[in-house]
C-alpha cells in the first residue's frame, strides 16, 4: 500500500516538473529579446518586450532614437527575425550607411530577405486616409492595410521613423490623425507585429506638463514607452541615458541608466550605471 502511494507521489512530482518546464518555455516564448546589450537586462527575468507590443521610442533631437532602433533591427536580424524599417525622414541609403558605420551586416540581412528599409511620404498617408474616409462616407472604421504596409513582406518587427512626421502631415486634422493611429495600432496588434514607433519631443512627456506635443494621444494607445535622454552635466560634459517609462504587463527596473553610442561598435546600455545627482556635480535631462 505504502509502495503504491509512493509511486503516485513520484508520478505527481514528474507531472509538476514537466508542467513547470512547459510553462517556463511558453513564458519565454511570449517575449522578444531585442539584442541591444543591456536593454533586455532592464526587464525582470531578462525576457524582454512582449511579442506584438507597440512601444514608443521617445526623446529629443540628437538623443539617439534612430540609431537605437537600427541597433534593435541588427539584434533581431541576427536572430533570424524579419524586420521592416519604415522611414518618413531619412533616405534608405543613409540608414544603410548608419548601419555599416557600426559594422552591422546590413547587406547580408537584405540579401537574405530578413531586412527591408523603405522610405515613405507622410503626405501620401494623409491623402490616402482622406480618400478612404470619403469612400466610407466619413465612417470611423477604415482599413490601414493598403495605406502603408507592403504586401510581399511580412515582418516580425517594424520600426516607424517617425510618428512626428506623420502627425505633421495631418496638421490641422487631429481627428483624422487619431483615426489613423487607432487603426495602425489595431493592425499591428491583429497581426502580432512587435514594433518601435519613434516620437520626437522637445521635452520627455513626463517631465513637466506645461505644453502639449503634437500627436500626444499616441502615448495612451501604446503598450510601452522607452525614453532616450540627452544628458547635460554641470561640468559641461554631455552623455546619454535611457529609461523604460512604461511597459504593460511586464515587471521592469524603474531607473534611468547610462546609454552610449560608440562609433564603429554600436549601442550599449549599462543597467548597473544609474544616473545620480551627486555624480559630476549634477546633470540635466533633455
Amino acid at each position: 500500500m505504502a509502495k503504491k502511494k509512493r509511486k503516485k507521489a513520484e508520478k505527481r512530482q514528474v507531472v509538476v516538473r514537466a508542467t513547470t518546464k512547459k510553462e517556463n518555455k511558453k513564458d519565454k516564448e511570449a517575449y522578444m529579446k531585442i539584442g541591444i546589450q543591456g536593454l533586455d537586462e532592464l526587464f525582470k527575468k531578462g525576457y524582454g518586450i512582449p511579442f506584438g507590443d507597440s512601444v514608443l521610442i521617445e526623446g529629443g533631437p540628437g538623443s539617439g532614437k534612430t540609431v537605437f532602433c537600427l541597433a534593435a533591427i541588427n539584434g533581431l536580424c541576427k536572430q533570424g527575425k524579419k524586420c521592416l524599417y519604415m522611414s518618413f525622414e531619412e533616405p534608405e541609403e543613409r540608414l544603410i550607411s548608419h548601419m555599416k558605420n557600426f559594422n552591422w551586416d546590413v547587406d547580408n540581412y537584405i540579401q537574405k530577405g530578413l531586412l527591408r528599409i523603405s522610405r515613405f511620404d507622410a503626405l501620401d498617408i494623409s491623402r490616402s486616409v482622406e480618400a478612404l474616409l470619403s469612400a466610407a462616407k466619413q465612417e470611423l472604421l477604415i482599413e490601414v492595410d493598403p495605406v502603408l504596409f507592403p504586401e510581399d513582406f511580412k515582418p516580425d518587427f517594424v520600426v516607424m521613423d517617425s510618428l512626428t512626421s506623420i502627425a505633421s502631415a495631418f496638421s490641422g486634422q487631429d481627428s483624422r490623425f487619431r483615426i489613423y493611429m487607432e487603426q495602425l495600432f489595431r493592425y499591428l496588434e491583429k497581426n502580432g507585429i512587435t514594433n518601435f514607433l519613434i516620437r520626437e519631443v522637445s521635452t520627455p512627456s513626463h517631465i513637466g506638463s506645461t505644453f502639449k506635443e503634437e500627436g500626444a494621444a499616441v502615448s495612451f494607445l501604446s503598450d510601452g514607452i522607452i525614453v532616450l535622454y540627452s544628458v547635460r552635466y554641470d561640468d559641461g560634459g554631455r552623455g546619454g541615458a535611457v529609461e523604460i517609462l512604461k511597459m504593460r504587463g511586464v515587471d521592469f527596473d524603474k531607473k534611468t541608466v547610462e546609454f552610449k553610442i560608440v562609433d564603429k561598435k554600436g549601442v550599449f546600455i549599462n543597467p548597473k550605471k544609474i544616473l545620480k545627482k551627486e555624480e559630476r556635480d549634477g546633470f540635466t535631462l533633455t
